[in-house]
């Protein structure tokens, strides 16, 4: 027998417009498609595809069921053979299994678990303390059919509630501990319940079965965080999974797009205003896994995400992920202070349509933003905003695109195709820099000195940027991840960008990436005068950054002649004026900085 799971697997996966298409001829009608019924003489049409649920029906002859029973019926199939024959057409391995092997699935108490939990949590926001949550919803927008679609829950202003409960039911403890429904404290003795009053979103895998749950607060979130996520579980893993895609599937396959929001409200106030085809992230940055789950339902998705600046960093990030798996990314560009979610409550699911017929290729939005910035006024700027966009050319899989996004980069700054394509050609971690064609041979590393200094400062600027996550933003404005000559310092940086408000060192790292993680958070170095360590730190980034670069430049102008030796020079003076401000700045910042620690060490002394 097949197990379960990779029946849903495959029914997920499986297009039966396009099946059914093969043999019947349909024409859409309305969200549906119709033709003649292949199973009775139909003179006029009477059979219907229902894409959303993956059904047929014929209200001639009454036959109906899903991909697999239109198989069995028109070929002859056995189920078995059926699920097979769907799974190879769209790319799922099938393989059968014992019936004893199959029962025998290791997950399954955790997946009761979670539920008995997702019954107990809609039975309360039915009951009288629900409801809160039930006016907040009302005031939201949100209908009684739409929560019940997304089988939205109320967690009770209680400790143990939902324990309590689940012991009743013979569901032990420990497997609510692994679920992440419980949680332990220092301060109490026994587990309590993760999610109390809170309005929860059940968090489904793409077939259907309930993994995890996410909790927003009612009111203000003070003192406590807006939202609370369950932690990875044997059968969670959030770079895994998309919030809203069990439902929105058919509807994506459809539309041919997909909409992809920043969190569960944006999901559900979409789809209670009619736009159904919209799936959001769950609290990290889009990663490949997700993207190839979009890929199984689309090629073209639109990015809503906040316009501001942790906004818009993680939308070219996700464009870039999308890029890579054959996906064309779209941004969408809402009025300031909207959000998805406010505006079709104020102006219903229409007023989304015009943004997203506005919306722009995710490498046109950089060229956009930059060119709103005064990134093209110079040199040194034209510089910096190819570095900005090189990434965005380099992550796109499809040839065409690529090609395409080479031209409109040269086009716009300047920069012959040839040298683009040569800066492509070089491995993507490598520090960006012009070469000509074909490449010199390598420069030579930075000095021990500068070395030693560039590290420290990539280390003092983490360890302020994790104590005052305010300046994360301004951080990211000034110097990029590519600045870190530390591999794990700079993707600990990375991960700072993508999540500001982190407080713990995420679970799925390598071990020697995560002892580096640990190590910054509990740093006991007391970092006074933060704000001058900040600006101390960007700038001794940023200088041995030019360094680099005038090196690099030297050893060019060494081979060039003519013309092109003289724009050389002429770049190496703007960089070189660059430094002389930058380095004025640092040794201010250095000695203030030294002169601070003096005086507290005598008042200390005293």
């Amino acid at each position: 027998m097949i197990p379960d799971d990779v029946v849903e697997e495959v029914r997920s996966r499986a297009d039966i417009v396009e099946v059914v298409g093969e043999v019947v001829p349909l024409k859409r009608s309305g969200k549906d498609y119709k033709g003649k019924c292949p199973f009775h003489e139909d003179r006029t049409p009477s059979f219907y595809v229902v894409p959303a649920k993956g059904l047929f029906h014929c209200f001639g002859c009454g036959v109906s069921g899903d991909v697999f029973t239109f198989l069995m019926k028109r070929q002859g199939l056995e189920f078995t053979d059926a699920v097979k024959a769907v799974g190879g057409r769209f790319g799922v391995e099938v393989r059968e299994v014992s019936a004893r092997r199959a029962e025998d699935d290791p997950h399954r108490p955790l997946h009761e678990a979670n539920a008995f939990a997702r019954d107990f949590f809609r039975e309360r926001l039915a009951a009288p303390d629900g409801e809160r949550a039930r006016r907040y919803l009302e005031q939201r927008g949100i209908s009684d059919a739409v929560a019940e679609r997304f089988q939205l829950g109320y967690a009770p202003d209680a400790w143990h509630e939902l324990r309590d409960a689940a012991a009743r039911h013979g569901i032990d403890e420990t497997l609510l501990l692994t679920a992440g429904l419980l949680s332990r404290s220092e301060k109490r003795d026994a587990p309590y319940d993760r999610f109390r009053d809170r309005l929860v979103f059940p968090i489904e895998s793409s077939t259907g079965r309930v993994v995890a749950f996410g909790g927003r607060v009612l009111g203000p979130a003070t003192g406590t965080p807006k939202y609370l996520n369950s932690p990875e579980s044997p059968v969670y893993h959030k770079g895994r999974e998309l919030y809203g895609l069990s439902w929105a599937k058919h509807e994506i396959r459809r539309q041919e797009a997909a909409l992809l929001v920043e969190g569960y409200m944006d999901v559900v106030s979409l789809a209670a205003a009619g736009v159904a085809h919209v799936v959001a992230s769950l609290g990290t940055a889009t990663t490949h896994e997700q993207a190839e789950l979009l890929k199984r339902y689309t090629t073209h998705v639109y990015l809503l995400f906040d316009s501001d600046a942790a906004g818009l960093k993680a939308t070219f990030r996700a464009g870039d992920v999308l890029l890579g798996v054959g996906i064309r990314p779209s941004v969408v560009t809402l009025p300031p202070g909207e959000d998805p979610d406010s505006l079709v409550r104020t102006g219903g699911g229409g007023a989304l349509k015009p943004y997203l017929e506005q919306a722009v290729d995710v490498l046109d939005r950089k060229i956009q933003i930059l060119d709103e910035r005064g990134y093209f006024s110079s040199i040194d700027k034209t510089r910096r905003s190819l570095d900005r966009l090189l990434p965005t050319v380099r992550a796109a899989r499809d040839a065409a695109l690529r090609d395409l996004y080479v031209d409109r980069v040269a086009a716009r700054t300047g920069v012959r195709r040839e040298t683009i394509e040569s800066e492509l050609a070089r491995p993507s971690h490598a520090p960006p820099e012009f070469r000509p064609v074909p490449p010199p041979s390598t420069p030579p590393p930075p000095s021990a000195p500068v070395a030693r200094r560039r590290m420290g400062a990539e280390r003092q600027l983490l360890l302020v940027l994790l104590r005052n996550r305010g300046w994360i933003p301004r951080a990211a404005e000034i110097v990029g991840p590519e600045s870190f000559m530390d591999r794990a310092y700079r993707r600990i940086y990375e991960i700072l960008l993508d999540e500001p408000g982190l407080e713990h060192v995420p679970p799925d790292l390598d071990p020697g990436l995560q002892r580096r993680f640990e190590d910054l958070f509990g740093d006991p170095e007391v970092l006074e005068h933060g704000g001058q360590v900040f600006e101390h730190a960007l700038a001794a980034i940023q200088i041995a950054e030019l360094d680099r670069r005038i090196d690099a430049l030297d050893a060019r102008i060494g081979r060039a002649t003519g013309e092109e030796k003289q724009a050389l020079v002429a770049e190496k003076q703007t960089l070189m004026r660059e430094r002389s401000m930058l380095g004025e700045n640092w040794r201010r910042s250095a000695g203030n900085l030294q002169r601070l620690n003096l005086n507290q060490d005598q008042e200390r002394s005293e």
